[in-house]
Protein backbone atom coordinates (compact mmCIF):
# COMPACT_ATOMS: atom_id res chain seq x y z
CA UNK A 1 0.00 0.00 0.00
CA UNK A 2 3.09 2.19 0.54
CA UNK A 3 4.93 1.35 -2.58
CA UNK A 4 1.53 2.04 -4.12
CA UNK A 5 0.86 5.79 -2.64
CA UNK A 6 4.73 6.69 -3.58
CA UNK A 7 3.87 5.83 -6.80
CA UNK A 8 0.83 7.69 -7.47
CA UNK A 9 2.25 10.89 -5.48
CA UNK A 10 5.16 10.98 -7.57
CA UNK A 11 7.74 10.34 -5.03
CA UNK A 12 9.61 7.61 -7.13
CA UNK A 13 11.32 10.32 -9.83
CA UNK A 14 12.43 12.04 -6.35
CA UNK A 15 13.61 9.35 -4.95
CA UNK A 16 15.67 9.17 -8.15
CA UNK A 17 16.65 12.27 -7.87
CA UNK A 18 18.17 12.31 -4.26
CA UNK A 19 20.12 9.16 -5.33
CA UNK A 20 21.84 11.27 -8.02
CA UNK A 21 22.48 13.92 -5.72
CA UNK A 22 24.31 11.87 -3.07
CA UNK A 23 25.97 9.83 -5.35
CA UNK A 24 27.69 12.75 -6.72
CA UNK A 25 28.30 14.55 -3.93
CA UNK A 26 29.21 11.69 -1.39
CA UNK A 27 32.90 11.61 -3.17
CA UNK A 28 34.57 10.60 0.05
CA UNK A 29 31.93 7.27 0.38
CA UNK A 30 31.07 8.60 4.10
CA UNK A 31 27.57 8.24 3.67
CA UNK A 32 27.06 4.88 1.74
CA UNK A 33 24.57 4.07 4.25
CA UNK A 34 22.40 7.06 3.31
CA UNK A 35 22.49 6.25 -0.38
CA UNK A 36 21.82 2.55 0.52
CA UNK A 37 18.40 3.95 2.10
CA UNK A 38 17.69 5.55 -0.75
CA UNK A 39 17.81 2.46 -2.90
CA UNK A 40 16.24 0.56 0.01
CA UNK A 41 13.15 2.54 -0.70
CA UNK A 42 13.45 2.17 -4.99
CA UNK A 43 13.72 -1.75 -4.17
CA UNK A 44 10.47 -1.67 -1.89
CA UNK A 45 8.48 0.37 -4.44
CA UNK A 46 9.48 -1.48 -7.05
CA UNK A 47 7.95 -4.90 -5.77
CA UNK A 48 4.93 -4.18 -7.56
CA UNK A 49 4.10 -3.76 -10.76
CA UNK A 50 2.91 -0.34 -11.07
CA UNK A 51 6.59 0.61 -9.42
CA UNK A 52 8.42 -1.50 -12.20
CA UNK A 53 6.81 0.56 -15.06
CA UNK A 54 6.93 4.04 -13.14
CA UNK A 55 10.59 3.39 -12.48
CA UNK A 56 11.54 2.50 -16.44
CA UNK A 57 9.59 5.28 -17.68
CA UNK A 58 11.39 7.76 -15.48
CA UNK A 59 14.58 6.37 -16.99
CA UNK A 60 15.61 4.22 -13.58
CA UNK A 61 17.86 1.85 -15.49
CA UNK A 62 19.48 3.87 -17.08
CA UNK A 63 20.28 6.18 -13.69
CA UNK A 64 21.26 3.35 -11.54
CA UNK A 65 23.47 1.69 -14.42
CA UNK A 66 25.72 4.57 -14.92
CA UNK A 67 25.43 5.00 -11.22
CA UNK A 68 27.01 2.04 -10.52
CA UNK A 69 29.83 1.83 -13.09
CA UNK A 70 31.68 3.98 -9.93
CA UNK A 71 31.08 1.89 -7.01
CA UNK A 72 32.51 -1.58 -8.78
CA UNK A 73 36.20 -0.91 -8.05
CA UNK A 74 35.93 -0.40 -4.58
CA UNK A 75 34.73 -3.34 -2.02
CA UNK A 76 33.51 -1.24 0.38
CA UNK A 77 30.59 0.02 -2.25
CA UNK A 78 29.17 -3.84 -1.91
CA UNK A 79 26.28 -3.10 -0.28
CA UNK A 80 25.32 0.08 -2.62
CA UNK A 81 26.31 -2.65 -6.08
CA UNK A 82 24.48 -5.41 -4.59
CA UNK A 83 21.06 -3.50 -3.91
CA UNK A 84 21.43 -2.05 -7.57
CA UNK A 85 21.99 -5.30 -8.96
CA UNK A 86 18.61 -6.44 -7.64
CA UNK A 87 16.77 -3.34 -8.90
CA UNK A 88 18.52 -3.49 -11.99
CA UNK A 89 17.39 -7.55 -12.36
CA UNK A 90 13.74 -7.25 -10.81
CA UNK A 91 12.99 -4.22 -13.30
CA UNK A 92 14.26 -5.45 -16.70
CA UNK A 93 11.16 -6.00 -18.76
CA UNK A 94 10.24 -9.43 -19.03
CA UNK A 95 10.01 -11.68 -22.37
CA UNK A 96 9.47 -14.77 -23.76
CA UNK A 97 12.13 -17.17 -25.34
CA UNK A 98 12.94 -16.20 -28.85
CA UNK A 99 10.65 -19.26 -29.78
CA UNK A 100 7.96 -19.65 -31.48
CA UNK A 101 6.68 -22.76 -29.16
CA UNK A 102 8.71 -23.70 -25.95
CA UNK A 103 7.60 -27.25 -26.30
CA UNK A 104 10.17 -30.20 -27.87
CA UNK A 105 10.89 -29.64 -31.18
CA UNK A 106 10.51 -33.50 -31.31
CA UNK A 107 7.33 -35.32 -30.17
CA UNK A 108 6.41 -39.09 -30.05
CA UNK A 109 2.85 -40.26 -29.79
CA UNK A 110 2.73 -42.36 -26.77
CA UNK A 111 0.48 -45.75 -26.97
CA UNK A 112 -3.15 -45.24 -26.07
CA UNK A 113 -2.50 -41.35 -26.19
CA UNK A 114 -4.62 -40.01 -29.22
CA UNK A 115 -3.09 -36.29 -29.54
CA UNK A 116 -0.14 -36.33 -27.10
CA UNK A 117 -0.46 -33.19 -24.99
CA UNK A 118 1.68 -31.71 -21.97
CA UNK A 119 -0.73 -31.74 -18.70
CA UNK A 120 0.26 -28.25 -18.18
CA UNK A 121 -0.10 -26.48 -21.59
CA UNK A 122 -2.38 -23.51 -21.17
CA UNK A 123 -6.08 -22.70 -22.35
CA UNK A 124 -7.18 -20.15 -24.67
CA UNK A 125 -8.58 -18.39 -21.49
CA UNK A 126 -5.09 -18.08 -19.96
CA UNK A 127 -3.96 -16.97 -23.28
CA UNK A 128 -6.06 -13.88 -22.53
CA UNK A 129 -5.61 -13.25 -19.00
CA UNK A 130 -2.11 -12.99 -18.94
CA UNK A 131 -1.81 -10.04 -19.37
CA UNK A 132 -4.14 -8.80 -16.76
CA UNK A 133 -2.85 -7.88 -13.46
CA UNK A 134 -4.27 -8.70 -11.15
CA UNK A 135 -3.39 -6.14 -7.35
CA UNK A 136 -3.59 -8.99 -4.37
CA UNK A 137 -2.31 -11.61 -6.87
CA UNK A 138 0.82 -9.35 -7.89
CA UNK A 139 1.73 -8.38 -4.27
CA UNK A 140 1.60 -11.88 -3.05
CA UNK A 141 3.42 -12.90 -5.66
CA UNK A 142 6.44 -10.33 -5.43
CA UNK A 143 6.37 -10.59 -1.18
CA UNK A 144 7.36 -14.42 -2.27
CA UNK A 145 9.97 -13.67 -5.72
CA UNK A 146 11.53 -10.93 -2.57
CA UNK A 147 12.24 -13.31 -0.61
CA UNK A 148 14.02 -15.40 -3.13
CA UNK A 149 15.20 -12.93 -5.04
CA UNK A 150 18.91 -13.11 -3.37
CA UNK A 151 19.21 -17.10 -4.04
CA UNK A 152 21.41 -17.34 -6.52
CA UNK A 153 23.57 -13.86 -6.02
CA UNK A 154 26.69 -14.52 -5.33
CA UNK A 155 26.78 -17.78 -3.92
CA UNK A 156 29.58 -18.38 -1.03
CA UNK A 157 30.94 -21.74 -1.03
CA UNK A 158 31.82 -21.20 2.77
CA UNK A 159 28.32 -20.69 3.13
CA UNK A 160 27.42 -24.19 2.39
CA UNK A 161 26.54 -26.61 5.39
CA UNK A 162 29.51 -28.82 6.25
CA UNK A 163 29.94 -32.52 5.19
CA UNK A 164 27.59 -34.68 7.34
CA UNK A 165 29.40 -37.08 9.26
CA UNK A 166 28.67 -41.02 8.94
CA UNK A 167 25.82 -42.93 10.58
CA UNK A 168 28.12 -46.12 11.32
CA UNK A 169 31.53 -46.78 11.96
CA UNK A 170 34.23 -46.73 9.13
CA UNK A 171 34.97 -50.00 9.82
CA UNK A 172 31.77 -51.43 9.06
CA UNK A 173 31.50 -50.15 5.64
CA UNK A 174 34.39 -52.52 4.51
CA UNK A 175 31.59 -55.00 4.08
CA UNK A 176 30.13 -53.16 1.41
CA UNK A 177 33.58 -53.11 -1.14
CA UNK A 178 32.34 -55.88 -2.78
CA UNK A 179 28.89 -53.45 -3.93
CA UNK A 180 31.29 -50.60 -4.93
CA UNK A 181 34.51 -51.30 -6.22
CA UNK A 182 34.80 -48.07 -6.96
CA UNK A 183 35.48 -47.22 -3.65
CA UNK A 184 38.86 -49.09 -3.24
CA UNK A 185 40.25 -50.42 -6.52
CA UNK A 186 42.26 -48.93 -9.18
CA UNK A 187 40.39 -49.21 -12.44
CA UNK A 188 43.47 -48.35 -14.94
CA UNK A 189 45.41 -51.61 -13.59
CA UNK A 190 42.39 -53.60 -13.48
CA UNK A 191 41.49 -52.80 -17.66
CA UNK A 192 45.47 -53.32 -18.04
CA UNK A 193 45.31 -57.08 -16.34
CA UNK A 194 42.10 -57.82 -18.23
CA UNK A 195 43.46 -56.66 -21.33
CA UNK A 196 46.36 -59.08 -21.18
CA UNK A 197 43.83 -61.51 -20.37
CA UNK A 198 41.50 -61.07 -22.92
CA UNK A 199 45.11 -61.52 -25.59
CA UNK A 200 45.62 -65.24 -23.85
CA UNK A 201 42.17 -66.76 -23.83
CA UNK A 202 39.48 -67.22 -26.88
CA UNK A 203 36.52 -65.45 -27.24
CA UNK A 204 34.04 -68.09 -25.11
CA UNK A 205 30.48 -67.41 -28.11
CA UNK A 206 33.32 -68.47 -30.41
CA UNK A 207 33.14 -65.59 -32.44
CA UNK A 208 35.58 -64.29 -35.10
CA UNK A 209 38.75 -63.30 -33.17
CA UNK A 210 39.90 -60.01 -33.51
CA UNK A 211 42.34 -57.70 -31.72
CA UNK A 212 41.06 -55.05 -28.81
CA UNK A 213 42.54 -52.24 -30.81
CA UNK A 214 41.96 -53.33 -34.46
CA UNK A 215 39.71 -50.63 -35.94
CA UNK A 216 38.94 -51.47 -39.93
CA UNK A 217 37.71 -49.12 -42.67
CA UNK A 218 34.87 -46.18 -41.68
CA UNK A 219 33.19 -47.75 -44.20
CA UNK A 220 29.51 -48.44 -43.97
CA UNK A 221 28.86 -52.13 -42.82
CA UNK A 222 26.28 -54.13 -44.85
CA UNK A 223 25.62 -57.74 -43.54
CA UNK A 224 22.69 -60.28 -44.85
CA UNK A 225 21.85 -61.49 -41.98
CA UNK A 226 21.63 -58.20 -39.98
CA UNK A 227 19.56 -55.23 -41.82
CA UNK A 228 21.22 -52.13 -40.89
CA UNK A 229 19.38 -48.74 -41.08
CA UNK A 230 19.92 -44.68 -39.88
CA UNK A 231 18.42 -44.09 -36.65
CA UNK A 232 15.43 -43.12 -38.09
CA UNK A 233 12.53 -45.66 -37.08
CA UNK A 234 10.85 -44.79 -40.33
CA UNK A 235 12.76 -47.36 -42.33
CA UNK A 236 12.29 -50.70 -42.34
CA UNK A 237 14.25 -53.18 -40.22
CA UNK A 238 13.81 -53.99 -36.71
CA UNK A 239 16.26 -53.72 -33.95
CA UNK A 240 18.49 -57.23 -33.90
CA UNK A 241 18.48 -58.00 -30.54
CA UNK A 242 14.37 -56.17 -29.79
CA UNK A 243 12.61 -59.96 -30.48
CA UNK A 244 15.24 -61.09 -28.14
CA UNK A 245 14.50 -58.79 -24.96
CA UNK A 246 10.62 -59.59 -25.52
CA UNK A 247 11.49 -63.20 -25.09
CA UNK A 248 10.10 -64.15 -20.82
CA UNK A 249 12.87 -65.25 -19.10
CA UNK A 250 10.67 -68.68 -17.48
CA UNK A 251 12.44 -71.82 -18.17
CA UNK A 252 16.00 -72.35 -19.07
CA UNK A 253 15.22 -73.58 -22.07
CA UNK A 254 14.13 -69.66 -22.39
CA UNK A 255 17.19 -68.81 -21.05
CA UNK A 256 18.99 -70.90 -23.05
CA UNK A 257 17.44 -69.02 -26.08
CA UNK A 258 17.40 -65.83 -25.15
CA UNK A 259 21.41 -66.34 -24.43
CA UNK A 260 21.79 -68.08 -27.89
CA UNK A 261 20.24 -65.04 -29.60
CA UNK A 262 22.67 -62.24 -27.61
CA UNK A 263 25.03 -64.58 -28.71
CA UNK A 264 24.30 -64.86 -32.54
CA UNK A 265 23.57 -60.67 -32.22
CA UNK A 266 27.00 -60.53 -30.96
CA UNK A 267 28.24 -62.38 -34.07
CA UNK A 268 26.37 -60.23 -36.43
CA UNK A 269 27.79 -57.41 -35.36
CA UNK A 270 31.35 -58.46 -35.26
CA UNK A 271 31.00 -60.27 -38.87
CA UNK A 272 29.79 -57.14 -40.24
CA UNK A 273 32.38 -55.20 -38.76
CA UNK A 274 35.12 -57.17 -39.82
CA UNK A 275 33.46 -57.68 -43.61
CA UNK A 276 33.53 -54.00 -43.94
CA UNK A 277 35.75 -53.49 -46.57
CA UNK A 278 33.94 -56.64 -48.24
CA UNK A 279 31.41 -54.78 -49.37
CA UNK A 280 30.20 -52.00 -51.02
CA UNK A 281 26.99 -49.94 -50.21
CA UNK A 282 24.77 -48.62 -52.50
CA UNK A 283 24.35 -44.65 -51.71
CA UNK A 284 20.93 -44.79 -53.41
CA UNK A 285 19.50 -47.16 -50.90
CA UNK A 286 21.18 -46.54 -47.45
CA UNK A 287 23.18 -44.26 -45.68
CA UNK A 288 26.23 -44.14 -43.75
CA UNK A 289 26.89 -42.54 -40.25
CA UNK A 290 29.14 -39.32 -40.48
CA UNK A 291 31.16 -39.36 -37.83
CA UNK A 292 32.91 -35.71 -37.27
CA UNK A 293 36.94 -35.76 -37.85
CA UNK A 294 39.60 -32.99 -38.27
CA UNK A 295 38.55 -30.04 -40.56
CA UNK A 296 41.89 -29.24 -42.31
CA UNK A 297 39.61 -27.35 -44.66
CA UNK A 298 36.54 -26.65 -45.21
CA UNK A 299 35.51 -28.77 -48.30
CA UNK A 300 37.45 -31.41 -46.90
CA UNK A 301 35.71 -31.26 -43.62
CA UNK A 302 32.48 -30.65 -45.23
CA UNK A 303 33.01 -33.59 -47.17
CA UNK A 304 33.58 -36.00 -44.08
CA UNK A 305 31.01 -34.33 -41.87
CA UNK A 306 27.84 -34.00 -43.73
CA UNK A 307 28.84 -36.52 -46.67
CA UNK A 308 24.61 -36.85 -47.51
CA UNK A 309 24.79 -32.84 -48.61
CA UNK A 310 27.62 -33.45 -51.02
CA UNK A 311 25.78 -36.16 -52.36
CA UNK A 312 22.55 -33.98 -52.75
CA UNK A 313 24.27 -31.38 -54.86
CA UNK A 314 26.02 -33.91 -56.83
CA UNK A 315 24.43 -37.37 -56.79
CA UNK A 316 26.80 -38.79 -59.06
CA UNK A 317 29.62 -37.89 -56.95
CA UNK A 318 31.88 -40.67 -55.12
CA UNK A 319 31.91 -38.66 -52.07
CA UNK A 320 30.97 -42.11 -50.32
CA UNK A 321 33.91 -44.00 -51.44
CA UNK A 322 36.33 -40.56 -50.96
CA UNK A 323 35.30 -40.13 -47.34
CA UNK A 324 35.35 -43.60 -46.54
CA UNK A 325 39.39 -43.61 -47.63
CA UNK A 326 39.61 -40.77 -45.62
CA UNK A 327 39.08 -42.18 -42.43
CA UNK A 328 39.84 -45.34 -43.40
CA UNK A 329 43.70 -43.58 -43.52
CA UNK A 330 42.80 -41.70 -40.11
CA UNK A 331 41.90 -44.76 -38.41
CA UNK A 332 45.14 -46.80 -39.49
CA UNK A 333 47.25 -43.65 -38.48
CA UNK A 334 45.56 -43.41 -34.88
CA UNK A 335 44.39 -46.60 -34.22
CA UNK A 336 45.08 -48.66 -30.77
CA UNK A 337 44.69 -45.23 -29.14
CA UNK A 338 41.51 -46.27 -26.84
CA UNK A 339 41.79 -48.81 -24.98
CA UNK A 340 38.72 -51.00 -25.28
CA UNK A 341 36.84 -49.02 -27.69
CA UNK A 342 36.76 -49.41 -31.53
CA UNK A 343 35.10 -46.74 -33.68
CA UNK A 344 33.50 -49.20 -36.15
CA UNK A 345 32.11 -51.67 -33.33
CA UNK A 346 29.98 -48.20 -32.32
CA UNK A 347 28.88 -47.18 -35.60
CA UNK A 348 27.70 -50.82 -35.97
CA UNK A 349 25.98 -50.65 -32.60
CA UNK A 350 24.79 -47.12 -33.33
CA UNK A 351 23.18 -48.29 -36.74
CA UNK A 352 20.02 -50.49 -34.69
CA UNK A 353 19.47 -47.99 -32.40
CA UNK A 354 16.24 -46.18 -33.25
CA UNK A 355 16.04 -42.57 -32.08
CA UNK A 356 12.57 -39.66 -32.64
CA UNK A 357 14.66 -37.14 -34.36
CA UNK A 358 16.23 -39.41 -37.02
CA UNK A 359 19.76 -38.89 -36.26
CA UNK A 360 22.03 -39.60 -38.88
CA UNK A 361 25.70 -38.32 -37.68
CA UNK A 362 27.83 -39.33 -34.84
CA UNK A 363 29.34 -37.29 -32.56
CA UNK A 364 33.55 -37.87 -32.76
CA UNK A 365 33.84 -38.37 -29.04
CA UNK A 366 31.68 -41.37 -29.05
CA UNK A 367 32.55 -42.28 -32.24
CA UNK A 368 36.63 -41.91 -31.78
CA UNK A 369 36.20 -42.42 -27.18
CA UNK A 370 38.05 -41.36 -24.90
CA UNK A 371 40.38 -41.83 -21.93
CA UNK A 372 39.56 -40.98 -18.52
CA UNK A 373 41.60 -37.57 -17.29
CA UNK A 374 45.11 -38.18 -16.41
CA UNK A 375 44.85 -36.64 -12.85
CA UNK A 376 42.01 -35.12 -10.47
CA UNK A 377 41.20 -31.41 -10.98
CA UNK A 378 40.09 -29.03 -8.27
CA UNK A 379 37.12 -27.19 -8.26
CA UNK A 380 37.47 -23.70 -10.02
CA UNK A 381 38.01 -20.78 -7.44
CA UNK A 382 35.31 -18.70 -8.15
CA UNK A 383 36.52 -14.83 -8.77
CA UNK A 384 34.73 -12.47 -6.34
CA UNK A 385 31.90 -10.33 -8.46
CA UNK A 386 31.65 -12.29 -11.48
CA UNK A 387 27.76 -13.09 -11.60
CA UNK A 388 27.01 -9.61 -11.02
CA UNK A 389 29.26 -8.46 -13.56
CA UNK A 390 27.37 -10.99 -15.75
CA UNK A 391 23.94 -9.65 -14.63
CA UNK A 392 25.20 -6.08 -15.21
CA UNK A 393 26.37 -6.99 -18.60
CA UNK A 394 22.80 -8.22 -19.55
CA UNK A 395 21.36 -4.69 -17.96
CA UNK A 396 23.99 -3.15 -21.44
CA UNK A 397 22.23 -4.87 -23.90
CA UNK A 398 18.80 -3.02 -22.92
CA UNK A 399 20.30 0.44 -22.67
CA UNK A 400 22.72 0.06 -24.62
CA UNK A 401 21.86 -2.35 -27.94
CA UNK A 402 24.43 -0.55 -30.82
CA UNK A 403 27.12 -3.18 -30.61
CA UNK A 404 24.11 -6.24 -30.48
CA UNK A 405 23.89 -8.15 -33.54
CA UNK A 406 21.22 -10.57 -32.92
CA UNK A 407 21.35 -13.03 -35.46
CA UNK A 408 20.78 -16.52 -35.40
CA UNK A 409 23.23 -19.11 -36.41
CA UNK A 410 21.44 -22.54 -35.99
CA UNK A 411 17.98 -23.30 -35.12
CA UNK A 412 17.21 -27.16 -35.46
CA UNK A 413 13.16 -25.85 -36.16
CA UNK A 414 14.43 -23.38 -38.84
CA UNK A 415 17.28 -25.55 -41.45
CA UNK A 416 18.13 -22.64 -43.00
CA UNK A 417 19.60 -21.32 -40.30
CA UNK A 418 21.92 -24.72 -39.65
CA UNK A 419 24.26 -23.73 -42.63
CA UNK A 420 27.82 -22.68 -42.34
CA UNK A 421 27.25 -18.75 -41.10
CA UNK A 422 29.61 -16.18 -42.25
CA UNK A 423 33.72 -16.56 -41.58
CA UNK A 424 33.09 -13.87 -38.54
CA UNK A 425 30.46 -16.74 -36.54
CA UNK A 426 31.04 -20.11 -35.38
CA UNK A 427 29.33 -23.03 -36.23
CA UNK A 428 27.07 -24.91 -34.11
CA UNK A 429 25.43 -28.60 -34.63
CA UNK A 430 24.17 -31.02 -32.08
CA UNK A 431 21.55 -33.59 -34.49
CA UNK A 432 23.66 -36.49 -33.20
CA UNK A 433 22.63 -38.67 -30.20
CA UNK A 434 22.23 -37.56 -26.62
CA UNK A 435 23.04 -33.79 -28.74
CA UNK A 436 20.78 -31.05 -27.14
CA UNK A 437 20.91 -27.62 -28.75
CA UNK A 438 17.79 -25.88 -29.98
CA UNK A 439 18.95 -22.54 -31.22
CA UNK A 440 22.02 -20.12 -31.07
CA UNK A 441 21.89 -16.43 -31.24
CA UNK A 442 25.16 -14.29 -32.10
CA UNK A 443 24.76 -11.48 -29.38
CA UNK A 444 28.10 -9.57 -29.68
CA UNK A 445 31.06 -10.51 -32.24
CA UNK A 446 32.48 -13.53 -29.59
CA UNK A 447 29.21 -13.97 -27.25
CA UNK A 448 26.29 -16.40 -28.28
CA UNK A 449 22.93 -17.02 -26.58
CA UNK A 450 21.82 -20.68 -26.45
CA UNK A 451 19.13 -22.16 -26.07
CA UNK A 452 18.38 -26.15 -24.98
CA UNK A 453 15.72 -28.23 -26.17
CA UNK A 454 13.37 -29.54 -23.96
CA UNK A 455 12.36 -33.35 -23.29
CA UNK A 456 10.40 -35.56 -25.67
CA UNK A 457 6.78 -34.83 -25.69
CA UNK A 458 7.37 -32.19 -22.66
CA UNK A 459 7.99 -28.33 -22.74
CA UNK A 460 10.41 -28.30 -19.67
CA UNK A 461 13.66 -30.11 -18.51
CA UNK A 462 16.57 -27.84 -20.13
CA UNK A 463 19.22 -28.46 -17.79
CA UNK A 464 21.78 -31.23 -19.87
CA UNK A 465 23.38 -29.60 -22.78
CA UNK A 466 25.91 -31.41 -25.51
CA UNK A 467 26.76 -29.72 -28.93
CA UNK A 468 29.58 -29.42 -31.23
CA UNK A 469 30.85 -26.02 -32.35
CA UNK A 470 33.67 -25.09 -34.63
CA UNK A 471 35.31 -22.35 -36.40
CA UNK A 472 36.54 -21.15 -33.99
CA UNK A 473 39.62 -18.66 -33.20
CA UNK A 474 42.73 -18.91 -31.14
CA UNK A 475 43.64 -16.97 -28.10
CA UNK A 476 39.76 -15.24 -27.97
CA UNK A 477 37.57 -15.57 -24.71
CA UNK A 478 34.35 -16.66 -26.54
CA UNK A 479 30.92 -16.48 -23.70
CA UNK A 480 28.25 -18.42 -24.07
CA UNK A 481 24.76 -17.91 -22.27
CA UNK A 482 22.33 -20.98 -21.66
CA UNK A 483 19.04 -18.76 -21.27
CA UNK A 484 16.71 -21.70 -20.94
CA UNK A 485 17.79 -23.42 -17.48
CA UNK A 486 15.20 -24.19 -14.94
CA UNK A 487 17.15 -25.11 -11.67
CA UNK A 488 16.87 -22.33 -8.96
CA UNK A 489 20.70 -22.82 -8.30
CA UNK A 490 22.93 -24.89 -9.57
CA UNK A 491 26.76 -26.73 -9.03
CA UNK A 492 28.27 -24.18 -11.46
CA UNK A 493 27.55 -21.56 -8.31
CA UNK A 494 30.18 -23.49 -6.27
CA UNK A 495 32.86 -24.21 -8.32
CA UNK A 496 31.93 -26.98 -11.08
CA UNK A 497 32.83 -26.31 -14.52
CA UNK A 498 31.72 -28.14 -17.75
CA UNK A 499 33.60 -30.57 -19.79
CA UNK A 500 35.15 -30.10 -23.46
CA UNK A 501 36.43 -32.40 -26.01
CA UNK A 502 38.84 -31.00 -28.77
CA UNK A 503 38.80 -33.50 -31.99
CA UNK A 504 42.53 -31.95 -32.40
CA UNK A 505 43.83 -33.03 -29.27
CA UNK A 506 42.42 -36.40 -29.97
CA UNK A 507 44.57 -36.43 -33.37
CA UNK A 508 47.55 -35.66 -31.24
CA UNK A 509 46.96 -38.73 -28.80
CA UNK A 510 45.15 -36.79 -25.94
CA UNK A 511 41.58 -38.08 -26.97
CA UNK A 512 39.48 -37.09 -23.25
CA UNK A 513 36.94 -34.59 -21.59
CA UNK A 514 38.59 -32.17 -19.77
CA UNK A 515 37.36 -29.71 -17.77
CA UNK A 516 36.77 -25.84 -18.99
CA UNK A 517 35.61 -22.94 -18.47
CA UNK A 518 36.03 -19.53 -16.55
CA UNK A 519 33.50 -16.85 -15.59
CA UNK A 520 31.39 -19.14 -14.82
CA UNK A 521 27.95 -18.72 -13.04
CA UNK A 522 24.59 -19.16 -12.63
CA UNK A 523 21.70 -16.66 -11.84
CA UNK A 524 17.91 -15.61 -12.88
CA UNK A 525 17.07 -14.02 -16.24
CA UNK A 526 14.37 -12.06 -17.50
CA UNK A 527 12.76 -14.69 -19.36
CA UNK A 528 9.78 -16.28 -18.24
CA UNK A 529 7.57 -18.63 -19.50
CA UNK A 530 4.45 -17.46 -21.87
CA UNK A 531 1.44 -19.67 -21.98
CA UNK A 532 0.84 -18.70 -25.41
CA UNK A 533 3.96 -20.08 -26.73
CA UNK A 534 3.35 -22.95 -24.74
CA UNK A 535 4.96 -22.63 -21.37
CA UNK A 536 2.94 -23.44 -19.07
CA UNK A 537 3.09 -22.00 -15.48
CA UNK A 538 2.05 -18.40 -15.46
CA UNK A 539 5.29 -16.04 -14.26
CA UNK A 540 7.46 -19.05 -14.09
CA UNK A 541 11.50 -17.69 -14.53
CA UNK A 542 14.90 -18.48 -16.41
CA UNK A 543 17.83 -18.98 -15.01
CA UNK A 544 21.29 -18.05 -17.60
CA UNK A 545 24.44 -20.59 -16.89
CA UNK A 546 27.11 -18.08 -18.56
CA UNK A 547 30.59 -19.13 -19.43
CA UNK A 548 33.91 -18.22 -21.32
CA UNK A 549 36.00 -20.32 -22.86
CA UNK A 550 39.14 -20.10 -25.05
CA UNK A 551 39.89 -22.62 -26.84
CA UNK A 552 43.40 -24.44 -27.10
CA UNK A 553 43.06 -24.53 -30.92
CA UNK A 554 42.20 -22.46 -34.03
CA UNK A 555 39.63 -23.95 -36.81
CA UNK A 556 38.97 -26.99 -34.41
CA UNK A 557 35.93 -28.52 -33.92
CA UNK A 558 35.45 -29.05 -30.00
CA UNK A 559 32.29 -30.49 -28.02
CA UNK A 560 30.90 -29.00 -25.09
CA UNK A 561 28.55 -30.95 -22.21
CA UNK A 562 27.06 -30.95 -19.38
CA UNK A 563 28.92 -33.31 -18.18
CA UNK A 564 30.74 -36.49 -19.59
CA UNK A 565 28.07 -37.96 -21.96
CA UNK A 566 27.35 -41.49 -21.92
CA UNK A 567 24.94 -42.47 -24.99
CA UNK A 568 22.28 -45.35 -25.25
CA UNK A 569 24.54 -47.03 -28.05
CA UNK A 570 27.25 -46.63 -25.90
CA UNK A 571 25.68 -48.52 -23.11
CA UNK A 572 24.75 -51.26 -25.73
CA UNK A 573 28.10 -51.32 -27.22
CA UNK A 574 29.22 -52.15 -23.15
CA UNK A 575 26.35 -54.78 -22.71
CA UNK A 576 26.71 -56.43 -26.14
CA UNK A 577 30.75 -56.62 -25.84
CA UNK A 578 31.91 -55.62 -22.71
CA UNK A 579 35.40 -56.10 -23.68
CA UNK A 580 35.31 -53.34 -25.51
Amino acid sequence: SNSRQAVNRGYLGGLLRLYQDWHHNDVSNNYIYIRRGLLLCLKHITNIQLGRETFLGSRGMEILFTSVQDCLSCKNLDPIVTTVTQILRKCYPKEPLPLVTVRSSYSFPLPGNVKTECPCMGSEDDNESDGEEDVETDLNKDDVESKEEDYDLETDVNKLRSRPGLDRPEEELGQYEAMCPELSHNFQELDSESEEEKKSEDRTENLPSTSPHFIPSGNSVKDPNCRWRTQSGTEAGSDPGEKDFKVPLQSSAKKEKCSRSLIGEKRDIVEAVQNANSYEEDPAKSHTFSPCPLPKEAAWYKKIFNPQCEASIDPTSEVRSETSEIMTKLLEKHQGNIPFHSPQFYVARAKCTKSIPAYRDLAFPDFWGHQPPPTCKPMLERQYGVQRDKVLDDVRRLIQPGDLIGRTVFDIDEPSHSSPGTPDCLTFFSKFESGNLRKAIQVREFEYDLIMNADVNTNQHHQWFYFEVRGMKLAVPYRFNIINCEKLNSQFNYGMQLVMYSVKEALQGRPRWFRAGQDISYYKNHYHCSAAAGGGARGKCYYTLTFSIEFPHEDDVCYLAYHYPYTYSAMMVMLICPSR
